[in-house]
This record gives structure tokens, sequence and C-alpha cells, in this order.
């Protein structure tokens, strides 16, 4: 698999900056709610044909990088 980085791209002239899939215009957001809703990847891909496996995992992987940044002060 590639890296998410090749795959989620930040577009300050797309969706406010928000993480995208490739070209698309749907954000790591939207593919994680949809998962997090119970959708899986398979009825993702048949509703959103623009999206491959490799999106999803990479929108997961992106959110994963992220919370392993967070830190927390207290």
């Amino acid at each position: 698999m590639k890296h998410y980085s090749e795959i989620i791209n930040i577009d300050p002239n797309k969706r406010f900056g928000k993480p995208c899939v490739r070209t698309t215009r749907i954000t790591v957001y939207d593919v994680l709610s949809w998962l997090a809703n119970g959708m899986k990847t398979e009825e993702i891909i048949s509703d959103f044909p623009e999206l491959i496996e490799e999106d999803i995992l990479a929108c997961l992987a992106f959110a994963a990088d992220r919370e392993r940044r967070v830190k927390i002060v207290s």
C-alpha cells in the first residue's frame, strides 16, 4: 500500500482545507464517519465508485497518525 500522504491531500481551496482523498471532495472525516456508522468498505465503494479500498485504508492511517501526534496538556 502507498503511504497515506500519497493519497490524502490538503488543499486550502477545497472543502475549507480539510484532508480529502486524492482529487475528490470526499474528506477523511466523511470516510471515518461512514465507517463509524457501520458501513462496510464494500458499501462505501459501491456508493462512491471513485474510491478504492486503498483510499479507505489511507484515511484510517491518516487518522491513526494524527491521533498518535496528539499531546494532552494538563
